[in-house]
């Protein structure tokens, strides 16, 4: 049975996509379809922030790419001689907080040490968020996208806990997408089921996959990588057949494989 997978592909580099290689392990063949462009914005910003750790109680990600603006910022020979030499250390006195495993390892991957990969989504890291840090303390820097969900800020702001967000991203529909789809739908067919992975996703998608489906459309199991996701899928008017336990690759893949194998999910 074959899975689209709206989603980039996993860096060549690093080996296999971690989604395709477990959802073959289910002997399904799943197909990956970028869906989003970014676009980076306030770098110099946000490095300037990042050169005065001692104005934070420490780091909030959500989201990769806001870990790839840093990235693109270390570029640089001189910040990252810079990170090096001090800021790395200086930051890694406070904590790192991110929501899944993908940001877990950028945030390695420059250094850091990463605190709540296992929460899952905002909400979760929020609740881990308060109860490790004490009202009005430094507030801690928030890098994110212009599309950011307000339940973290909210959260936060309701116990005292001061974020100051920063955006460093905007999104975007990828170039490619409809002819991607298109091209997909013509030579494959209508998959067995669909999987998006932001919002973002939802809102770009899912007309032209309804439309490209055409009557099958009943017949595609939709899944969704986490809460927010299945929730704008629901809102869309859209039956949601399972959404993964937490945002990995192991989990979306049982997820579907139960979802594909029993009326509901």
């Amino acid at each position: 049975m074959k899975v689209l997978l709206l989603k980039d592909p996993k860096d060549k580099e690093s080996g296999p996509d971690p989604y395709v290689k477990e959802l073959g392990s289910y002997s399904l063949e799943a197909t990956l379809i970028p869906v989003l462009s970014f676009e980076f914005t306030s770098l110099d910003s946000l490095f300037e922030k990042l050169s005065h750790p001692e104005c934070y109680g420490g780091l909030v990600f959500t989201s990769p790419r806001a870990l790839e603006a840093i990235k693109i910022c270390l570029k640089e020979k001189s910040k990252k001689e810079a990170w090096s030499k001090s800021l790395k250390q200086m930051w890694n006195i406070k904590p790192t907080y991110v929501v899944g495993k993908a940001t877990a390892s950028l945030v390695e991957e420059i250094g850091l040490i990463p605190q709540g990969e296992k929460t899952g989504n905002a909400e979760k890291l929020a609740e881990y968020i308060c109860s490790r840090e004490k009202p009005n303390s430094s507030a801690l820097l928030f890098p994110c996208g212009a599309l950011k969900r307000e339940v973290l800020p909210t959260v936060l702001r309701g116990k005292g806990i001061p974020l100051e967000s920063l955006t460093v991203y905007q999104t975007t529909q990828h170039p490619d997408l409809q002819e991607a789809l298109s091209s997909y739908f013509s030579q494959q067919g209508v998959p067995a089921s669909v999987v998006f992975f932001s919002p973002s996703g939802v809102r770009f998608c899912l007309q032209h996959i309804q439309k490209l489906s055409g009557d099958l459309i009943n017949q595609v199991k939709f899944a969704a990588i986490g809460p927010s996701t299945a929730e704008a899928l629901r809102s869309a008017g859209v039956a949601v057949s399972c959404t993964a336990g937490s945002p990995t690759a192991q989990e979306l893949a049982a997820a579907i494989h139960t979802a594909l194998h029993t009326h509901s999910c």
